[in-house]
C-alpha cells in the first residue's frame, strides 16, 4: 500500500468519518480538504439502491446545473446547411458531416461532447464503436440528438452535464470548482440531486438513494446526510 502523504493526512483529519454532514457543512469541509496547486474539481459520488443488469434499472439523464461546472466544454456538432450555420452561430467548436465522421474515423477527437440533428445519424451512426466508448455518442435521452441546436448548445456551455449509474450502480459527477463559492455549489448540488430523483427509474425497490459522498480532487470523501441531500432538492 502507497505511503499517505502528510497533506493527504492533514486533510483527512479535517473529516469525521463517523458522521453524516448536512449539504451545506460536506461542502464547506470538502473544499477545506483540497490542498491541490490547481483549482480542483469538486464531485458527488453516489451510490443508488438499483440493479443495473435489469432494463428497467438503468439510471441515465442530465442536468443544467445552475452555476455551471468551471470548465470550458468543446462541442463538436454533426449538422449541414442552415443547421451547421446554426450551430456555428451559437458557439460550436466544430462542426460536420461526413468530414467531421472521418476526422474522427482517423483518430482525431478534440471535443468533449458531439451533438447532433436527427438527419445525421446516419453518419454518426458508425462511429458508435469509436465514440461509444468514450461517452461521446450523441444521444436522444440525453438531449444531444435534437433539431434545436441552439437550445443544446447553450445549456451544455451553461453547464450541462450527463449522469449514468456504471455497472455497480454508482453516480459519479461534477457539480463545480473548490474555487466557487459554497452558495454557488450548493445550488449546483441541490439541482444534481433533483436530478437523480427525477431521474428514479420504474424497476428501483426499497431504497433509491442509499450514499452521497461529496470530494474535491485527490481529497477525502465527505458523507452526505442523504434526507438532508433530498430536503434540498425539494426545497
Amino acid at each position: 500500500m502507497a505511503k499517505q502523504g502528510r497533506k493527504h493526512i492533514e486533510a483527512l483529519s479535517r473529516v469525521d468519518r463517523s458522521r453524516l454532514y448536512t449539504p451545506e457543512e460536506a461542502i464547506t469541509v470538502a473544499k477545506s480538504t483540497s490542498y491541490v496547486k490547481f483549482d480542483a474539481t469538486v464531485e458527488v459520488h453516489v451510490r443508488l439502491g438499483i440493479d443495473v443488469r435489469h432494463a428497467d434499472q438503468q439510471v441515465r439523464s442530465t442536468v443544467v446545473l445552475p452555476a455551471g461546472t468551471g470548465r470550458t466544454v468543446r462541442v463538436a456538432v454533426f449538422a449541414q446547411g442552415d443547421k451547421a450555420a446554426e450551430a456555428l452561430a451559437a458557439g460550436a467548436d466544430k462542426v460536420g458531416a461526413e468530414d467531421l465522421a472521418k476526422e474522427i474515423e482517423g483518430g482525431t477527437i478534440d471535443f468533449d461532447v458531439a451533438v447532433a440533428t436527427p438527419d445525421m445519424m446516419s453518419v454518426v451512426g458508425r462511429l458508435g464503436r469509436i465514440l461509444g466508448p468514450r461517452g461521446l455518442m450523441p444521444n436522444a435521452r440525453t438531449g444531444t440528438v435534437s433539431p434545436d441546436i441552439t437550445r443544446v448548445l447553450r445549456e451544455i456551455k451553461a453547464g450541462r452535464v450527463e449522469f449514468r449509474a456504471d455497472r455497480q450502480g454508482l453516480l459519479h459527477v461534477p457539480i463545480g470548482k473548490v474555487s466557487f463559492s459554497d452558495a454557488a455549489l450548493r445550488d449546483n448540488l441541490k439541482a444534481f440531486v433533483g436530478a437523480v430523483i427525477a431521474a428514479k427509474p420504474s424497476g428501483a425497490k426499497g431504497t433509491y438513494v442509499r450514499t452521497m459522498t461529496v470530494a474535491t480532487t485527490m481529497g477525502p470523501g465527505v458523507r452526505i446526510d442523504v434526507a438532508g441531500a433530498q430536503a434540498l432538492a425539494g426545497s
